[in-house]
């Protein structure tokens, strides 16, 4: 399993919302059968994005599964806001998640994302936060 942090083209604040948070949701429920990566827990931060996800047997390797990703999820939110700049910075960062205890201390760094920038008081009232599938039990 990976966890994945990826940002906006000059770290533009343009991901928080519910036209770019749908797109992203939508497209990570479409990777499994897509690409073959399943996509667990993830924040929608303003200019970036953190996400678990676990490959399936013969899924695209993980930096063809972002291009993918980036790609669609950039035409979209492009169109939908009416904007040519680019949306996402070509690199990301992974780190390979190698115990149930590491997910469980990674997430919580994550979800307390929102309260460190001073976006919301408790991390439960996020919106832009969820998870498509259930990686670890």
């Amino acid at each position: 399993m990976y966890f994945v942090t990826t940002c906006t083209f000059h770290r533009r604040q343009i991901l928080a919302s519910v036209t770019a948070a749908t797109i992203l949701v939508k497209e990570w429920n479409s990777e499994r059968w897509r690409h073959g990566w399943a996509v667990g827990q993830y924040v929608i931060m303003p200019d970036h994005v953190h996400f678990f996800c676990s490959p399936e047997q013969d899924a695209l390797s993980l930096s063809k599964f972002l291009q993918r990703w980036k790609e669609w999820t950039s035409k979209h939110i492009k169109c939908e806001l009416s904007d040519r700049q680019p949306v996402w910075q070509e690199e990301f960062f992974d780190h390979v998640i190698r115990s149930k205890e590491s997910y469980s201390q990674k997430w919580e760094y994550v979800r307390q994302n929102p309260v460190r920038a001073g976006l919301v008081g408790n991390a439960d009232d996020w919106p832009w936060q969820g998870a498509i599938e259930l990686l670890i039990d």
